[in-house]
């Protein structure tokens, strides 16, 4: 249903403008129809309209507009979170600029994409917002709640409820990486006739695989649970996907049977758990079972930790370890362009300088919309959600407690450069 159009092109805002393409829109077709709106933008707003690309590097989009960022990421996936804060960033230093700018989000694939930057960029500017920008902002969170909403992934919507969580002050960043040790399916889903699975596992960080599991051969009577221990544990930091498949014996193809991303500096406890709604593709999958769930067992080292003895399958699940099959050792991101990423740490450095201070003037920072969908064991067993828009927001760190931000950096895998430490000195002063 939402490719059954050829473009759609919305004015969020007077100067905020989306820009969709669908996944199946032809090749001719985008580009005579990039052509018209190109056009269209000259004629209305001149040289005044940044472009920001979410989709693949195209050269013809940076051909017929003069102002052009890619800043693009995969389709149904969450951004890296320092690229969330460069899109921001870009956004209000060009609005800002002039009042005549006006911004394009353009984007050819999921709307879902759109509704991480509109969402991200309410969250942005809510803690400086003045009281004449309120109708702005509600025409934003409208065009979210109508149009785009529904269409965001599970982990796209985790990945703005972190950023807006570190906007507010409302996690305390984990600055240390993380072990993982031990992946574990409640509820096996049955992939094909005899009732049978053939999961294994393909763990990235920044979108570059660091880890592929054996492939795990799953009868109809074993589905209740299975372990996939990391031997050694993987170090985990920064941006992570997990990323599970069935492996079909008989075609020689894989099949995607759930992924979820997030970030180890939003984690606070030794264990996450992902429900069946947390996670893509299996929450629209019947064949994994209502009550599925994946488990995931950190710590910080790479130590044998306590109940580990425990994780044992029974012995009817035979593991294939070999790990020179082409489907196992095929990479999905291996051809991802990771342009723009290098500016991005020091805009995510300077967002929280910036923020803290506009803070300390407004005096309250704004409680979150939408209801994390991330849920947190600690090492004690006691399950928790994450704070809802109900909770109250807990205070920021204002700019006297600014010695903490290297260890935000640290804990997003960003080098404290000097010309960082003086930029975050100046913009203080």
């Amino acid at each position: 249903m939402e490719d059954a159009y050829e473009l759609e092109l919305t004015y969020v805002t007077e100067r905020i403008i989306a820009l969709c393409f669908p996944r199946a829109c032809a090749e001719d077709a985008y580009r005579a129809n990039l052509q018209g709106v190109t056009r269209m933008l000259k004629s209305k707003h001149g040289d005044s309209y940044l472009v920001i690309n979410l989709s693949e590097k195209r050269q013809d989009l940076s051909k017929i507009n003069s102002k052009v960022m890619d800043l693009g990421w995969p389709d149904l996936h969450a951004p890296p979170l320092d690229r969330m804060c460069t899109i921001c960033k870009a956004m209000e230093s060009w609005l800002n600029a002039d009042l005549q700018h006006v911004v394009v989000i353009h984007c050819r694939g999921g709307k879902g994409r759109i509704g991480v930057v509109i969402s991200s960029f309410v969250h942005f500017t809510d803690i400086s917002a003045s009281a004449n920008q309120a109708l702005e902002r509600f025409t934003m969170r409208k065009f979210y709640d109508d149009k785009v909403s529904t269409l965001m992934s599970p982990s796209q919507k985790r990945y703005v409820w972190i950023l807006n969580s570190l906007l507010t002050g409302s996690i305390k960043m984990n600055t240390s990486p993380l072990f993982l040790h031990c992946v574990i399916l409640h509820g096996v889903p049955d992939f094909d006739t005899a009732g049978a699975c053939r999961p294994y596992l393909k763990v990235y960080q920044g979108m570059q695989a660091v880890y592929s599991s054996g492939i795990y051969n799953i009868g109809a009577g074993h589905r209740n649970r299975v372990y996939i221990v990391l031997q050694p544990a993987q170090l985990l930091k920064g941006d992570i996907l997990v990323k599970c498949y069935h492996k079909n014996v008989r075609t020689v193809t894989r099949e995607v049977i759930f992924h979820v991303q997030f970030h180890t500096g939003a984690v606070q406890g030794y264990s996450l758990i992902f429900e069946k709604e947390d996670l893509e593709v299996a929450n629209k999958d019947a064949r994994f079972p209502d009550y599925g769930k994946v488990e995931l067992v950190l710590s910080e080292s790479p130590e044998k930790i306590q109940g580990s003895d425990h994780w044992r399958n029974v012995p009817d699940i035979a593991v294939d370890y070999n790990t020179t099959d082409p489907l196992i050792r095929w990479d999905s991101y291996q051809n991802l362009s990771c342009d723009g990423e290098g500016t991005a740490t020091g805009h995510f450095y300077f967002l929280f300088c910036i923020y803290a201070n506009h803070l300390e003037d407004a005096g309250r920072p704004p409680s979150p919309p939408w209801r994390p969908p991330l849920r947190l064991q600690r090492a004690s067993g006691a399950l928790g959600r994450c704070p809802t828009h109900s909770s109250p927001p807990p205070s920021f760190c204002l700019p006297s407690r600014l010695h903490s931000f290297p260890l935000l950096l640290q804990a997003l895998g960003i080098e404290m450069t000097e010309a960082r430490k003086n930029l975050c000195t100046i913009s203080h002063v």
